[in-house]
């Protein structure tokens, strides 16, 4: 550009110069300016003088300190919740500060280096919500194998509400069976009451084995049914129906695994109890406010003798017929098979799936809603 402008001087027809090279007259006389007063041409960068929107420093640099102190549970929405708690404490409102958007958070986050991209991950918002309406609905309860510091291995039986994930329970066992699962129960029943539902995989410890099979109620569906809740297994090979404590178990280890390793299984039982006041008072993504605030804050809560409600399902407890039917709704009509004639069976509805289960909690089968008709056919089996 600087040859260039020079050799005009020479040319001394500036339009001319500007239509041979493409140039608007007002960028040439600009430039021209430039040299003369800087005595060169230099290129510039594109940043701006002042970006008045740019996150202060002082913002910066808690959003990085609270992505390590929160570490096990350091995601966005937990910054976020602990920031407002500094920007209350520290009046950032008197100081002209406010506290970023999410999607600041996160750009604060990448440009430090702190977060990995995982660009397979499957985005929040693709995910549809099953839960409870009302705490004591149901409690999902599963147990989950941790290491002791020299290296046997432990079990920890978690009890979770449904609706409100306040952990009602968090119990260490020296192995996943019958006895530690009831005891996990009535800790849990002690605790904070107990469910109208309990949820639970197939695991021998809540259904007895497979010497068990049709032999009754397990030993931990009779502890249920002494506290006046009923038992439901969920779908073989399908981890997703009780999900949130499956999840909840990566929030247990992460957490665990920034402390030293217990030797004994009294030093994890402590450290489960720290643990558990610790997971209720924090802020939860989900709920928007801690376990323990969505449970003192619910405007009713369920139970033994109270059918459990769901804002996106529905629960039925429906006797079947004589020829092997129930219907469900007072609408449609699904065969169960006369074997189950007189019984009295559970069917929860997602949506347009329905899945039914013994009185034991056990699943008969599923089928899809067809709105179109009335008798809907015989079940699907559950495995």
């Amino acid at each position: 550009m600087d040859a260039a402008l020079t050799a005009e001087v020479k040319i001394g027809n500036v339009s001319e110069w500007c239509r041979l090279n493409g140039v608007d007259r007002r960028t040439f006389y600009r430039h021209r300016k430039r040299i003369a007063e800087e005595g060169s041409w230099q290129p510039r960068s594109p940043r701006p003088r002042s970006s008045p929107g740019q996150t202060p420093a002082v913002v910066e640099a808690e959003v990085v300190r609270l992505r390590r102190e929160l570490s096990p549970d350091n995601g966005a929405d937990a910054i976020l919740a602990a920031l407002r708690e500094v920007a209350a404490a520290r009046d950032w409102a008197g100081q002209g500060l406010r506290v970023p958007h999410r999607s600041t958070v996160n750009k604060i986050l990448k440009r430090g280096g702190l977060v990995r991209a995982q660009p397979a991950k499957r985005p929040k918002s693709s995910f549809g919500r099953f839960a409870y309406a009302r705490p004591r609905d149901c409690y999902q309860v599963d147990a989950t194998v941790v290491k002791l510091a020299g290296g046997e291995t432990a079990v920890v039986f978690d009890v979770l509400d449904d609706c409100t994930r306040l952990l009602a329970a968090c119990a260490a066992a020296d192995a996943e069976t019958g006895a530690a699962a009831v005891a996990a129960l009535r800790s849990a029943a002690a605790a904070c009451g107990a469910p109208g539902i309990v949820l639970c995989d197939n695991g021998a410890a809540f259904t007895g084995g497979p010497r068990a099979h049709g032999a009754g109620a397990s030993r931990f569906s009779r502890a249920a049914a002494a506290l006046g809740s009923r038992v439901v297994h969920s779908s073989p090979y399908h981890p997703q129906t009780c999900g949130k404590v499956e999840r909840h178990h990566q929030t247990l280890k992460k957490w665990l695994a920034l402390r030293p390793a217990p030797a004994t299984l009294q030093q994890l039982q402590a450290l489960l109890d720290a643990y558990r006041g610790w997971y209720n008072h924090r802020h939860h993504t989900a709920l928007g406010a801690s376990p323990r605030t969505a449970w003192d804050g619910a405007e009713s809560h369920g139970g033994p003798g109270h059918l459990p409600r769901q804002d996106d399902a529905t629960v039925h407890k429906l006797t079947v017929t004589a020829n092997g039917t129930v219907q469900l709704g007072g609408h449609q009509v699904i065969s169960i098979g006369r074997g189950h004639a007189g019984t009295t069976v559970t069917a929860i509805r997602d949506h347009d799936r329905v899945t039914v289960y013994t009185l034991a909690g056990d699943p008969i089968g599923y089928l899809r809603i067809d709105h179109a008709k009335r008798y809907q056919g015989t079940l699907k089996p559950a495995a």
